[in-house]
């Protein structure tokens, strides 16, 4: 898998300049590897924006990079323990480097919001909004460790 993590970095963040969410926005940067369309990948990791709809749970950007690690280290078999393991112990690993990296992988905890879920409402995409989000940062972040585990796992 040869792929040029820093574009993809740059891919993520342009996409969630443009309105795509979070999650959106991260595995639109590394769909193609998979042979997932656009659609269909951007239909498949739309809930998770926000913190899981809006819900901010587990930050949606940190999930698309769990998303794309299953796609990587595929647990589709019920019978095979060490799949799942490898699945867990590589979500687990971008788990830990993200919350290292930022404190947390919780969207509200990451966004320092009192309040548990939003409105379901989408936040307009303005100048303010992304003065007050340090989302594409988070978006950046999540899209460079799931590439460089992705390459770490190519050498």
């Amino acid at each position: 898998m040869d792929i040029d993590v820093e574009e993809r970095i740059q891919k993520a963040v342009s996409l969630f300049k443009s309105g795509y969410n979070c999650s959106q926005s991260v595995f639109l940067a590394y769909n193609d590897l998979f042979g997932i369309e656009d659609t269909l990948a951007a239909t498949l990791v739309a809930p998770l924006g926000g913190g899981m709809g809006r819900l901010r749970e587990v930050c949606g950007a940190v999930s698309a990079s769990f998303m794309i690690a299953g796609l990587k280290y595929p647990a589709n078999d019920p019978a095979d323990k060490l799949a799942k393991t490898r699945n867990y112990t590589v979500v687990q690993e971008l788990a830990a480097e993200f919350k290292k990296e930022n404190g947390s992988i919780v969207c509200r905890e990451l966004l320092g919001l009192a309040q548990k879920q939003d409105d379901p409402v989408p936040s307009d995409r303005t100048e303010a909004y992304y003065k007050r989000r340090p989302c594409a940062d988070y978006v950046a972040t999540a899209a460079r460790i799931v590439g460089d585990k992705l390459m770490s796992e190519e050498n």
